[in-house]
């Protein structure tokens, strides 16, 4: 019986220290996969592109079709004479490229074309943005990504009329009113046509609706 229950008290020994090995092996792995993560860069997206006295920046990581229109509008601000039309079809094609094209994005909340967005309307812009057209788009701040997401590679804008519109308190009579029709380098289905308003804010034109009805 003695011989037996010392038998019993090993074998709960052995049993105890196996599983307390089994465990460190366990712990020591998922710390090692914790540290490695961390240890890998974020990405971090510059600005490599000022047009100074409007604040507009471009990013590294934006498409060439993009990179291009920004040197439209880049040469279009620096004349003496500002070709109005010129720099409005130019802020649509920027935005609705921007906003559209989401596989250059880090994460849901890296909202494109806010820059063009009327100020005001800005905050309410992205959280919109977030709940909907960018809600599914998966974290990329590693560059491990592995999604589907849209690629822009052209917006053509055709400008319907002027009219007045009111914002807030304000009103502007001659704000433009444009559609747009996008292509995307793959069809997955995402929206391919709208209409957008652009309003006067000081020197600067800016977005203050977007619709995903063209307009008439």
């Amino acid at each position: 019986m003695a011989t037996r229950k010392k038998r019993k008290i090993r074998f709960g020994r052995i049993l105890v220290l196996f599983i307390l090995m089994v465990l460190l092996v366990l712990g020591g792995y998922f710390a090692y996969k914790k540290l490695n993560v961390k240890k890998e860069p974020k990405r971090e997206v510059k600005n490599i592109s000022v047009i100074e006295n409007y604040g507009y920046s471009l990013k590294e990581n934006a498409t060439s079709y993009y990179k291009g229109l920004f040197k439209k509008l880049e040469k279009t601000l620096n004349q003496e004479e500002i070709d109005e039309e010129e720099y409005m079809t130019l802020v649509s094609q920027m935005f609705v490229a921007d906003f559209f094209n989401l596989d250059n994005k880090l994460n849901k909340n890296d909202v494109g074309g806010k820059q063009f967005v009327y100020e005001d309307y800005r905050e309410d812009f992205v959280k919109y943005a977030m709940d909907s057209m960018y809600k599914s788009v998966e974290s990329n701040v590693y560059g491990n990504r592995d999604q589907n997401l849209p690629i822009v590679t052209g917006v053509e804008v055709q400008k319907i009329k002027t009219e007045a519109f009111k914002y807030g308190d304000k009103v502007d009579d001659k704000a433009y009113v444009v559609n747009f029709e996008v292509t995307y380098k793959e069809d997955l289905g995402y929206q391919t046509s709208g209409s957008l308003v652009i309003i006067h804010n000081d020197k600067k034109l800016e977005v203050a609706s977007m619709s995903e009805k063209s307009s008439s």
